[in-house]
């Protein structure tokens, strides 16, 4: 089953082209969705998950119509939002109990058991019996995984799921994605470029609304080897860098910028080549003005 997503777009009220002719090809597993803030990340997750209406386009998964047959889908679907509100004062174990009554599961014993495999699916279990409110971020998250595969989804929708992780939150959170992936699709939308890195197999970048870059992450990676270089600068070098070199982007180490440059050949002056990783592509995408990467399967 694939998720195939068709020329899909959004223009909202105010003239702001959330999405412009966006066309994917989601297979079961991990996929990356990696792009800035405002990219159109969260307008694309939302109407995948049948919570707006797109102006034009088409979202098939397998054979339902994501579009049209919204209900359908909705049976299939588990969703994970950028933000959601959880009741501080019940536990773990009797709300998400609570919500697989909602979606349908009436028989006690069967509703039971779930809950329980889903609480040790996340790691929750120890903790069954402690109120929302005393939870960390990244319980709060894996609880939220926890309510999203009440059905057993084919797809699984995660926004911007480790935002304000610790790095052990994340790693947690990083595994029980990881086992998920290898029965669902999972998509993954994140401006985390580590998050993409870690977990996918599959991805695409996008920014203001369009589809910049597509493909496998580690062939992506390759296509820019020996074009991506390294220098260490002053501040008051900076601009005058900018203007000469395509820089792709720059971090400070001991209170001096490190550049990185993008160069078809070796640029000299005290650059040096080092190894690419996912994260000069992801610049190279969103800053470096990069048109031969579009799409790399």
């Amino acid at each position: 089953m694939e998720l195939i997503i068709n020329n899909l777009s959004k223009t909202y009220a105010n003239g702001v082209k959330a999405l412009q002719n966006i066309s994917l090809e989601i297979p079961k597993g991990m996929f990356g969705l990696l792009g800035p803030n405002g990219a159109g990340k969260s307008t694309l997750m939302r109407t995948i998950a049948t919570l707006q209406e797109a102006d034009k386009g088409t979202i098939t998964l397998g054979n339902l119509d994501v579009l049209k047959q919204q209900n359908e889908i909705r049976k299939v679907l588990g969703y994970l939002p950028q933000q959601f509100g959880l009741y501080p004062k019940i536990s773990a174990e009797v709300l998400l109990n609570h919500f697989a009554a909602l979606k349908g599961i009436t028989n006690k014993p069967t509703r039971k058991e779930l809950v329980k495999s889903l609480l040790h699916k996340t790691n929750l279990y120890d903790v069954r019996k402690q109120n929302l409110n005393g939870y960390s971020g990244g319980m709060k998250q894996r609880f939220g995984i926890a309510q999203a595969l009440l059905n057993n989804p084919k797809l699984l929708i995660v926004d911007e799921p480790t935002a304000g992780l610790d790095p052990v939150e994340r790693n947690r959170f990083y595994n029980l994605l990881s086992e998920l992936g290898e029965n669902t699709i999972v998509i993954l939308s994140t401006h985390i470029v580590e998050d993409v890195k870690e977990l996918c197999t599959n991805m695409a970048i996008i920014n203001q609304g369009q589809v910049l870059l597509k493909g496998n992450p580690l062939k992506i990676i390759e296509n820019l080897e020996g074009r991506v270089y390294e220098k260490t600068i002053t501040k008051p070098e900076l601009e005058s860098y900018k203007n000469n070199y395509q820089v792709i982007s720059e971090r400070l180490f001991l209170g001096k910028p490190i550049i990185h440059i993008l160069s078809d050949t070796n640029p000299g002056n005290g650059f040096s080549p080092i190894n690419a990783d996912l994260e000069d592509v992801y610049f190279s995408q969103i800053f470096g003005n990069t048109t031969n990467l579009k799409s790399i399967i």
